[in-house]
């Protein structure tokens, strides 16, 4: 298969197949977008007009859950459980993944302090709902990788850019969960799946969203 991702430089959705394409060394193609300005072959091929895009041979993919499930099935090895009703269950907790990079966008690009704190407290309430399946041992296991590894670990990366950013950004999150993401972002497919200039990217598209912690910091001026 000829496979190629359309990308938007600094999306987390789009990250996702990239970490998997990676984790599995597929050989692929990644072509960036502006999403601002999109081409016209991409608004023909996306019936959302959102990234990412798998182009399989002329076929086309959207929406990342779907591309994740399709790479893990269709080149070994195989990132789900084989029992029927766990491979659902860390479905179910990708799905939870996409809520927290929305929840994780609203946090980072309020406009002012009230907002963000009160948009800051929701995330980590919601982070810390991943304390249940964590420690039921669902997923995140040290010795094995994941579809679910690969949806969460944006979130991880995204968190660490902040906070490098502003500590106002500082998330706090239960000891299972930071543990999760410290070995996530250790993983040399995490680390290789964006930009070389990520961090420079992130912060300029905050500072044009007028993101208060780029403000806050001084940053934004």
């Amino acid at each position: 298969m000829e496979l190629k991702l359309v990308s938007f430089a600094i999306c987390p959705f789009v990250q996702r197949s990239v970490i998997l394409l990676r984790e599995k060394q597929i050989d692929h193609e990644i072509e960036y977008i502006d999403l601002n300005d999109p081409p016209d072959w991409f608004l023909q091929l996306s019936p959302t007009g959102k990234v990412p895009l798998l182009l399989i041979d002329g076929a086309t993919l959207f929406e990342s859950s779907v591309i994740l499930t399709f790479l893990d099935e269709s080149f070994p090895p195989g990132f789900q459980p084989a029992d029927t009703l766990r491979r659902a269950r860390h479905r179910s907790w990708i799905e939870y993944g996409s809520t927290l990079l929305m929840a994780q966008h609203a946090m980072a690009t309020a406009s002012d302090e009230d907002t963000f704190i009160e948009k800051k407290h929701l995330l980590e309430e919601d982070i810390a709902r991943l304390s249940e399946p964590l420690s039921e041992g669902l997923f995140a296991n040290p010795d094995e990788f994941s579809l679910v590894d690969a949806a969460i670990a944006p979130l991880f990366m995204r968190l660490q850019h902040l906070a490098d950013i502003n500590q106002q950004a500082v998330v706090k999150i239960p000891d299972p969960v930071r543990h999760w993401s410290e070995r996530l972002l250790q993983r040399a497919a995490v680390e290789q799946s964006v930009v070389t200039d990520f961090a420079d990217r992130y912060r300029a598209f905050l500072v044009s969203n007028k993101s208060w912690l780029c403000v806050a910091d001084g940053s934004g001026n």
